[in-house]
């Protein structure tokens, strides 16, 4: 039985990757059918082999598999090991990385028609679910890291896709060096892990926490800190470069200069998603450090908070979506620190259906209105686009939270789970998602407004080729527009009473917030009731309210108020300086000091001295010794005779 569960877990990692090789190193052989066929149907296997995982485990209760599939090496007793760890944590994140992007792989055949680098996009979003699927599927932080480092790579690779253009170049160097910041804090706590639990694998590591649970170190000399906080908060600095949390989210936005496709899979099921799941893995070590889950809460906060007011000036519809997802990541970092763990995971499995359906759908706006993104070049696509844009209202609204929608359940649940923690920072906490809740309705109606409503902006000539697109671009909609609506009606209770996640995850009786809410619970009927009369549902309204009145009913207003407003503005519109502090403090220092160095350094000591120093000198004692080889006989001798003299004055005053 274990032995055929091995085999399942192996087809559902290698599909994909044997798709990726042969699209990338056969892709001219077997060309762009070739190329999308051979992908396609290695992730449809992961995916199908996925979801009976997901059956057996959470729905039918099957036993977790936890084994080591190959062992690289024993080094002092440590085991580098493959290996996977498959509970229903991890199965249910299979399962969505998987069927989105099968979502995403039969879009890319239509928006990427006529792009020459067909086969290598497919190549590489097929490696890409490979990397995401090697993360979560994981037993050890070994092979995590390696999973992890594996999505930050292809995230480079993607985002630079197009790299003829310096703007792609620009955004995923950006991404790759953000990331090694946070990637430093990651490696720092996986071999803090190693140094003091003298092993790698998860099961062991977990059991044996709570031994080590009042351990302090000395980081510093004389202080005393936390060996439990330390670990947990440098795991989640990896999780602030990957998952894109204040003031390591700067990558993000810039992420939307590759195609619309890896922007969608990046936001809803692979790059971002990866530091969530990495914290909910570890709840068994962040229970154990209230102050990192203080840290966890607070830095979410600030990210839901902050990153969904700068949504609001945004005009590229790719970037208000991405400033939609730094909000979103936010509110799934709260819930981590909050030990909504399972709250959180439920968030981001919602928050892929209806991202990725909104990403998909602003492409299929980009492709009608030839490859233009400015929001403010549309208007009236509804009756043009009527598929697209009912997509595109089902994804609005989940992603608000409107009641009965699958946005609504995580987000009020994670939202009621922040107040009834009492960790340092939840009434901040409680405020931030609070606040969200309005500013996302208000920039999420403002594009769906100023997109599908109102007066049509664009050229006369991109009027008269106005169409619905192709079917292998809606029918991905609409697939993706289903879970959006009914996901949350079947996960919410089983959220809430445990079963979904089973003892996958690790929450302290004093931090069950979740605990405390299912107290009341009453179905998710009753849910949707309550969510109808709270703060929630009435800040949602008025954001939505506030958005068509500003861009509708009176669209010369929102003009008046940015003069009104303009320093307001001109923050939100600069991200609050982060971009220009990084390019001078970080990237114009690193390039100073690179100067220096070059300078100083390389060019004269090692070119001025060493290199050319020697050669100099070589060519000034060859200058003076070849002066010596005049070709005269008599020269010679008497070279020779006075060496004999001196060698006969030596040895007599010896």
């Amino acid at each position: 039985m274990a032995q055929n569960s091995q085999t399942m877990y192996l087809a559902i990692i290698l599909a994909p990757l044997l798709g990726a090789l042969l699209a990338g190193f056969f892709g001219k052989i077997i060309g762009r059918i070739g190329a999308h066929m051979v992908t396609i149907i290695g992730v449809a296997i992961a995916f199908g082999l996925s979801a009976l995982t997901f059956k057996g485990i959470v729905l039918d209760g099957g036993p977790i598999y936890d084994a080591t599939v190959y062992t690289w090496g024993v080094i002092e007793g440590v085991h580098l090991e493959v290996g996977f760890r498959i509970d229903e944590l991890s199965s249910l994140m299979m399962t969505v990385v998987t069927f989105i992007s099968l979502m995403v792989h039969i879009y890319t055949i239509g928006y990427m028609h006529d792009d020459p680098g067909y086969q290598r996009f497919f190549s590489y979003i097929s490696l890409f679910t490979f990397a995401m699927l090697a993360l979560v599927m994981s037993n050890n932080f070994l092979q995590l890291f390696f999973g992890w480092e594996a999505v930050g790579v292809m995230s480079y690779l993607l985002i630079g896709f197009w790299y003829q253009r310096e703007s792609a170049i620009y955004a995923n160097l950006k991404a790759f060096l953000v990331n090694r910041v946070g990637d430093f804090g990651f490696l720092l706590g996986i071999a803090a892990v190693l140094m003091y639990f003298g092993s790698l694998h998860y099961a062991t590591v977990f059991e044996t926490a709570p031994l080590l649970r009042d351990l302090t170190i000395q980081v510093f000399p004389g202080v005393n800190w936390s060996l439990m906080s330390v670990i947990c908060i440098l795991l989640f600095i990896g999780a602030m470069g990957k998952s894109a949390q204040m003031p390591l989210h700067v990558w993000l936005p810039d992420s939307m200069e590759g195609p619309t496709p890896i922007s969608a899979l990046i936001h809803a099921a692979t790059m971002v998603t990866a530091g969530i799941f990495m914290v909910a893995r570890m709840s068994p070590l962040f229970e154990l450090s209230e102050t990192a889950l203080s840290v966890v809460m607070v830095i979410g906060a600030i990210t839901a908070l902050a990153m969904g007011l700068v949504g609001i000036v945004q005009n590229d519809i790719k970037r208000v979506i991405a400033y939609s997802t730094l909000s979103q990541l936010g509110y799934m970092t709260v819930a981590l620190g909050a030990s909504a763990y399972a709250g959180a995971i439920f968030h981001l499995a919602t928050h892929a259906f209806f991202k990725a359906l909104l990403f998909l759908g602003a492409g299929s706006v980009i492709i009608a209105m030839h490859h233009d993104q400015d929001i403010r070049n549309m208007g009236g696509l509804r009756k043009y686009m009527p598929i697209t844009w009912l997509t595109a209202l089902i994804g609005s609204i989940a992603l608000i939270g409107f009641p009965g929608f699958s946005g609504f359940f995580s987000k009020d649940l994670i939202i009621e789970a922040v107040h009834h923690s009492e960790l340092a920072g939840s009434g901040f906490a409680y405020f931030s998602v609070l606040a969200g809740v309005f500013i996302t309705a208000l920039y999420s109606f403002r594009m769906y407004f100023l997109v599908f409503h109102g007066k049509e902006r664009m050229s006369a000539s991109v009027r008269s080729g106005l169409r619905e697109t192709p079917a292998v671009v809606t029918v991905p909609l609409i697939l993706l527009a289903i879970p959006s609506v009914i996901i949350g009606w079947l996960g919410v209770e089983a959220v809430l009473n445990g079963e979904l996640f089973g003892g996958s995850l690790l929450v302290l009786p004093g931090h069950d917030v979740l605990g405390a809410i299912a107290a009341d619970f009453h179905g998710a009927g009753g849910f949707v009731l309550h969510g109808v009369t709270g703060a929630p549902f009435v800040l949602a309204m008025a954001g939505v309210a506030v958005a068509w009145y500003l861009y509708l009913a009176r669209p010369e207003l929102p003009g008046r108020i940015k003069q009104s407003f303009g320093l307001l503005y001109n923050v939100l519109d600069q991200k609050y300086g982060f971009d220009r502090f990084n390019e001078f403090f970080f990237a114009g220092g690193a390039r100073g000091i690179g100067t220096l160095l070059w300078r100083g350094g390389d060019a004269a000591i090692i070119d001025g001295l060493v290199v050319n120093g020697s050669a100099r000198t070589v060519a000034w004692l060859a200058s003076v010794v070849r002066h010596i080889q005049s070709g005269f006989l008599f020269h010679y001798a008497l070279a020779m005779i006075l060496g004999l003299l001196l060698m006969i004055t030596w040895f007599v005053t010896l």
